[in-house]
Parts: C-alpha cells; structure tokens; sequence
C-alpha cells in the first residue's frame, strides 16, 4: 500500500539534493517549552545543530508565528496577515516549496512529529506548497548528512502572498457538538489511552475525554523520535479500525490542537475529504461545564 499524497513528507536525501536550491525553503520547527510556553529551542537546539541553510520558525510558543497573538488560550488559528509576515520573516517566495524540520529535545515532553504536522496543517491549508522531513532531525543525523551550526544568518525577505484563510481546517466547539450526534462524522481523541480514560491529569478542571470521542493516540502513528511515520499500511489499519474512512466528516482534538494534527495529517496522506482540528481542543471544552466529558476514573 502506497500513500495517496506521498509529497506530503521527502526523505534526508531529496532534501540534501536541494540543500543550495533557492527554491526550497527550510524551516526548522524545533520546540524546547518552558512552564509559560517559551521555547527556548533556538538557543539550546538549533544554534548548537541544524540542517544547513534552515531557519528557525517559532512554532511552539503559546503564541508562536502560527497562533493568534491575542487569544486568551495558546496555539489558536492565525490570521492571513500574520501567517503571510510569518512567511515573508522566513524568506519564502511565490513558488517555493517548504520543508518542516524538527527535533525531539526530551522524549515525552517536546514531541518533534507534532509541531511538525501542526506547522503542516496551517500553513498547508493557508495555500503553501509544504511538506516534512520524514525521520526529523534524529534521522538526518543518523544518515550523517551535514549540519550547520551558530547564530543563524540573516535571512532575506520573502514574497509569498497567503490569501486563503485556512478556516475549513479549522472546528470550534459548536463544529464538535454537532458532529457528535451527525451519524456522517466522528471526532477523535488523538491522546493517550490514559488520558482518555482519565488517569493523566488532563488539560484543564475536568479529566478524560469528549463524551462520545474515540481514542486514537497520535503516537501510533510514527516509530521514531521525530516525524518517523509509519509506513502506509500499518497507518491505514489504524485508521479504519477507529473507523475514520467510514465518515464523511472527521474532527480530531488533543489538549491545545497540536497532536490532534498527527493524525489529521495522517488523513490527509491519504486524501480524505473533510478533516478538521478543534481550535483550542480540552484547554477549552474541559473550562466548559455546559459541554460533556466522561472520566472513566471517577466510577
């Protein structure tokens, strides 16, 4: 079995070919959080070792390039002006085409493959030509590929025009109360089994899931480190045994709409139709006591 849209992700040695073409665009997505959702991976991972001619893209910071810089909660759904400024600051053209690079600091807390499929998603369905480097930085170096290392140069303007808004991609919380009961849609819970079940602390006053969500972990469907995405066959059997092929419509959801992305992305190697993320998942839902969540660990 073979992904529908393989050029979603390039592997180590496509990008070393084009490491000096002008036409691609590389930026590293790299996230290192602190306790208030500062990412300090520029200085502790990307300064120290990166691919040659990268940039760094600040995706992780609770209001990172692609995140509302004036909502009350981390991560939400940019604007097109700040995506397009995000853009430009980063060098990319009209015609480009981007590559996601990302790392896995510590295992378990910065999760590469994540901010990697949540960079993808936004700008993917904002109208840029994206793809991800399959393996992450961990697979780059074990090939030993070069690095580069230092402060980063400066890096010249881009001209890419973004004029798509990217909101189809995008639910709220009145998206996910109807596709609760659409016998056409399904939402997904793409943490884990503990989490689901309420055993993990969760992401806000209430523990546990969306009252009617299926659980698919988002980590099912990589093998490595960062972005090491299982091959098609094993995905796709993931996929339909939580019964997504069988709906039109599929909203995926985590704590804050990072990990709910792996498995979006997962989807769209394969071409589905209609998939969205909740802006703003349990962070949100859960300081919402009129909406519905189980805890299994309460009974």
């Amino acid at each position: 079995m073979e992904f529908a849209r393989p050029e979603y992700l390039v592997d180590p040695a496509w990008l070393v070919e084009h490491l000096d073409d002008p036409s691609v665009r590389i930026l590293d997505v790299t996230t290192r959080l602190t306790a208030d959702l500062h990412n300090t991976a520029l200085e502790r991972c990307v300064e120290v070792e990166r691919v040659p001619n990268s940039v760094f893209f600040d995706v992780g910071s609770g209001h990172g390039v692609l995140s509302a810089p004036d909502a009350a909660l981390p991560w939400m759904w940019p604007g097109v002006d700040q995506v397009r400024d995000a853009m430009h600051a980063a060098g990319v053209c009209a015609g480009d085409r981007v590559v996601l690079v990302g790392r896995t600091p510590r295992p378990g807390i910065d999760e590469g493959t994540m901010w990697c499929t949540r960079a993808w998603w936004t700008l993917h369905h904002m109208g840029v030509n994206v793809a991800i480097l399959h393996g992450g930085m961990e697979r780059w170096l074990a090939e030993g590929h070069p690095v580069a290392s230092g402060p980063l140069p400066a890096t010249p303007m881009g001209d890419i025009e973004i004029t798509a808004d990217g909101l189809t991609a995008r639910a709220d919380a009145a998206d996910v109360t109807h596709a609760l009961t659409a016998q056409t849609s399904c939402v997904i819970d793409a943490l884990s089994a503990d989490n689901f079940a309420g055993i993990d602390p969760g992401y806000g006053p209430r523990r546990g899931h969306i009252t009617g969500a299926v659980n698919l972990p988002s980590t099912q469907l990589f093998a490595g480190p960062t972005a090491a995405f299982r091959d098609a066959a094993t995905i796709h059997r993931h996929l339909t045994d939580a019964g997504l092929f069988e709906r039109e419509q599929v909203i995926t959801y985590c704590g804050g709409a990072i990990a709910a992305t792996v498995v979006a992305f997962a989807l769209a190697l394969f071409d589905h139709p209609s998939v969205q993320v909740y802006d703003g998942s349990l962070m949100e839902w859960s300081r919402d006591p009129s909406l519905p969540m189980t805890d299994p660990s309460a009974s």
